[in-house]
């Protein structure tokens, strides 16, 4: 209290100083804290897209291990002899349904990413502008 209620001018320069400078560090932390909310929002988009490209590339894809269909052939010796069996395996072809999901999901992906990458590249130029007019002299005279 000591220190308010003299009337140096000294001091009540340094107190006005000092004001203005904690007023512009609520404002630097504002900002910074502004900016990281965009940047959080920004990578949770991103990241939303390539897990929704996943879910629905998976999906139409299938699983990724499938039983093949196998002919059992018996072989039957004469009267009493031990029966033998063999397998040939005829690998199925992808039906038509499975051939357009594939077909679906790889065009889905390649637009999901690009427009993920079209996001990114935005954001990453709108920062570098942002940098470059904070560090630019001549705005600052």
């Amino acid at each position: 209290m000591e220190l308010l209620e003299t009337d140096d001018p000294i001091k009540g320069q340094l107190l006005q100083r000092s004001a203005k400078h904690r007023e512009q560090l609520e404002e630097d932390a504002r900002l910074i804290s502004e900016k990281t909310e965009k940047m959080l929002t920004n990578a949770l988009i991103i990241g939303g897209a390539l897990a929704v490209t996943y879910f629905v590339v998976s999906s139409f894809s299938g699983k990724k291990k499938k039983k093949s269909k196998t002919a059992e052939i018996r072989l039957v010796h004469g009267a009493g002899g031990p029966e033998q069996s063999a397998t040939a395996s005829e690998p199925e072809p992808p039906g038509m349904m499975a051939t357009i999901g594939s077909a679906l999901a790889a065009q889905a992906t390649t637009l999901l990413l690009s427009l993920a990458k079209e996001k990114l590249m935005e954001f990453l130029e709108s920062q570098a502008a942002k940098k470059q007019a904070t560090n630019d002299p001549a705005k600052h005279i």
